[in-house]
């Protein structure tokens, strides 16, 4: 139940409300610099380039140097396999043949074109 008294409040409340909504509180300068520096250093930084974007998502210098030397051996041994190895690409390519005996070995079932 609601009385004239608390009709009479709510009319000064709002009033009051209104008052603060056409004036809003001024924020100082220095107030935001120094929010929007704090909001900076907490934000992750850009990554420069590309190449640093790859060298940390692979997991640093010692990676990368990893995945590129098993890439150098393995460009290696697909141009100029070991002589206990069949040449596949040359099998496929139809450059070179293999027998039975050499494929055998590795317990591939190859067959020639």
């Amino acid at each position: 139940m609601t009385t004239d008294k608390d009709h009479n409040n709510d009319a000064e409340l709002e009033a009051l409300f209104q008052a603060a909504r056409s004036t809003p509180p001024q924020v100082p300068d220095a107030l935001l610099a120094r929010v929007q520096a704090d909001a900076l250093a907490q934000q992750p930084r850009r990554r420069r380039n590309l190449w640093e974007a790859f060298v940390n998502a692979t997991g640093g210098v010692p990676a990368v140097c990893g995945l590129a030397t098993a890439a150098c051996v393995g460009l290696w041994i697909g141009i100029a396999p070991p002589d206990v190895m069949p040449d596949l690409g040359g099998i496929v390519l139809g450059v070179e043949t293999t027998t039975e005996d050499e494929t055998a070995a590795f317990g591939w079932d190859i067959e020639e074109g």
